[in-house]
Formats: C-alpha cells, sequence, structure tokens
C-alpha cells in the first residue's frame, strides 16, 4: 500500500510539472513581451481576413475544418470582428465578437455563445485570450474552457492555436491562420 502511495504522488507530481511547465497553458504574455512585430489589434484585426483551420478531438485526430471570412471593423476603441465560417461537414456558422480595449495591452470580448466576458492580453506578438464557450447543441451544447494564442509572424500572417478543456482535460484544440483576404485585394 506504501509503494501505491508513493508511485500515485510521484505520477501525480510528474504530471503537474508537465501540465505547468511543458505544455501549452504553461505560457504567458509576459514570455512574449520583448517579441515583434508589436501585435496592434485595430491594424491586424481590421478589414477582410481570411481563416483557414483545423479541429482536433480530444484523441488527437482531426475531426474537422475550415475556411472563414472575418470582417473586422473599429470606432475608436470598440471593435466589431463578424465571422462566416464553412466546415467540411457542411456546416455553416455566423459568429460577432464584440471587442472593447481597456488598455495599452488588455482587451475584453464578447460573443452570442461566450459565457460572460472574454479577457485578452497583448504582449509583443502574441495574444492571449481566455474564455468559456457553448458549444452548438449539434456538438453536445457543453461550455468549455477556451484558451486562444494568436501568433503574428513578420509577413503579417497570424497563427492561431487554441484549446478547450472541460474539467481540465482537453477535449478540443484548433489550429488556424488568418491572413488579409486575398479576394478582397481584387
Amino acid at each position: 500500500m506504501k509503494i501505491l502511495t508513493i508511485f500515485l504522488l510521484l505520477a501525480l507530481t510528474l504530471l503537474v510539472t508537465k501540465k505547468l511547465f511543458f505544455s501549452f497553458s504553461s505560457q504567458s504574455p509576459a514570455d512574449y513581451a520583448d517579441t515583434g512585430p508589436d501585435f496592434d489589434l485595430k491594424k491586424q484585426l481590421s478589414g477582410r481576413i481570411l481563416s483557414e483551420g483545423l479541429i482536433y478531438g480530444p484523441n488527437g485526430k482531426m475531426t474537422n475544418s475550415f475556411v472563414a471570412e472575418m470582417v473586422g471593423e473599429w470606432d475608436g476603441d470598440k471593435g466589431t470582428l463578424s465571422e462566416s465560417f464553412t466546415y467540411t461537414n457542411g456546416r455553416k456558422q455566423e459568429r460577432k465578437w464584440y471587442l472593447m480595449i481597456v488598455s495599452e495591452n488588455m482587451f475584453t470580448a464578447t460573443a452570442d455563445d461566450i459565457v460572460g466576458t472574454a479577457q485578452g492580453v497583448v504582449s509583443g506578438s502574441t495574444v492571449k485570450l481566455t474564455y468559456d464557450i457553448i458549444l452548438p447543441k449539434e456538438a453536445g451544447g457543453y461550455v468549455l474552457n477556451a484558451t486562444d494564442w494568436m501568433y503574428l509572424t513578420d509577413n503579417g500572417v497570424i497563427m492561431n492555436k487554441s484549446e478547450m478543456r472541460k474539467f481540465g482535460i482537453k477535449v478540443a484544440e484548433l489550429i488556424a491562420t488568418m491572413r488579409p483576404n486575398p479576394a478582397a485585394q481584387k
């Protein structure tokens, strides 16, 4: 019994150590404070944006992919990001984020499928956004804890990685690109 207890404590310690120091959730905005180019919400999330992404389920296998056309608009420190998703399973989805810059590096966001208010931090070339999202009824209607990280590359493309968790367990992951929509340039 004593050996089992020691083994369980060691396993728990290894899991906590991995989560704190060697995983997606171990990063913080301070890690990216001196990175560039600087992420400017009003610049990077303005105009017509094209996003393409993959969605992974809890077993790590891709479950769906999408193309989204977005339009970002700003009036002072208030912005909207309208999103039109087309998924490979045929589903279509319309969403709209309402953004509010509250300080030099902090912002909030709301949307119809978000519980309460999302909290955002801009740091160097990154944005971290945390929120609780309600899945569509056809996906179970569950409320998941989401963490989005957006990384601005030197050529202006935004790389987005999101993790969604339920009771602390990762149940979905999203990887996407966001860039000015080339169709809008014509």
